[in-house]
């Protein structure tokens, strides 16, 4: 393992892994049932070793809010119509997500975020992870997503999935976050994974970073990778791994400890002086 104080990992996956974000509703479930097989093998290699999920709402949830403008703000009776809408498009991608995992033998519950969050501008202020370590405690598969929320200053907004999982990481302190995707990592101008970002070397690839294929209402690349460095400057002990999780077993190593060389790897300077 890279780590052998390594307890807890919580790992997204993308909703650009999980559908096809150029289209609507488009989920790729052969890529969703390997998978849900891969993160099995790696729990049953490391029973001890927690595991906390959140996946993305690609071509379910980002198109619907992208319709009604939910992210901005919500106010009359038709935003409150699309707050639903998004919702409902939300949950039922994390219905199918569920269910692969149930299907070959992985305990996936799922937390829905907007029952708990409140946030402020934007910005989540509140939100349960009680009943995230109680899952955990139980052997239970915690699953998260990118959902609504209720928000005191916009009236309704989006929380992303790294948004949640981050307001998470604060208090149930993971060492690793691994974000799976579509894409082989960080890439810098010339399509090549960057192998590490702090926040020292940021600077020179940030006019370079991609932003996200499809529609994304909560932010391209840029924006991502700048978040993750406040986290894991935030959160002692943190390292942020981007990855394909295209590749067959990609997934799996990432999680078990062996996939070393997967992706960029986002990090304090210290820990890798």
């Amino acid at each position: 393992m890279e780590n052998e104080k390594r307890q807890l990992i919580f790992l997204k996956l993308g909703g650009s892994l999980l559908t096809d974000k150029t289209g609507v509703e488009a989920l790729r479930a052969d890529v969703l049932k390997r998978l849900a097989v891969e993160i099995k093998e790696a729990r049953d290699e490391l029973p001890q070793q927690g595991l906390i999920l959140g996946h993305g709402s690609g071509s379910y949830g980002h198109v619907a809010a992208a319709q009604f403008g939910t992210r901005a703000g919500v106010d009359s009776p038709q935003e409150w119509m699309g707050f639903a809408r998004v919702s409902d498009a939300a949950a039922r991608l994390n219905r199918q997500v569920c269910s692969a995992f149930l299907d070959v033998g992985l305990p996936a519950t799922s937390l829905q975020p907007s029952a708990s969050a409140v946030c402020e501008n934007g910005r989540i202020v509140q939100l349960a992870s009680e009943p995230v370590a109680a899952a955990l405690k139980a052997g239970l598969l915690p699953v998260v997503y990118g959902d609504v929320a209720f928000d005191v200053v916009r009236g309704g907004t989006i929380i992303s999935t790294e948004e949640v999982m981050g307001y998470l990481a604060a208090r149930l302190k993971p060492t690793w976050l691994l974000l799976a995707g579509e894409t082989d990592g960080v890439l810098d101008q010339s399509g090549a994974p960057i192998p590490k970002i702090t926040q020292e070397n940021l600077p020179s690839y940030e006019s370079s970073l991609r932003g996200s294929r499809g529609t994304d209402v909560t932010g391209g690349m840029s924006s991502k990778v700048k978040g993750v460095l406040d986290l894991v400057e935030a959160i002692d002990g943190l390292s942020v791994r981007v990855f394909s999780g295209l590749q067959p077993g990609s997934v799996r190593d990432a999680i078990s400890g062996r996939g070393r060389q997967l992706g960029t790897v986002i990090v304090r300077s210290q820990l890798f002086d």
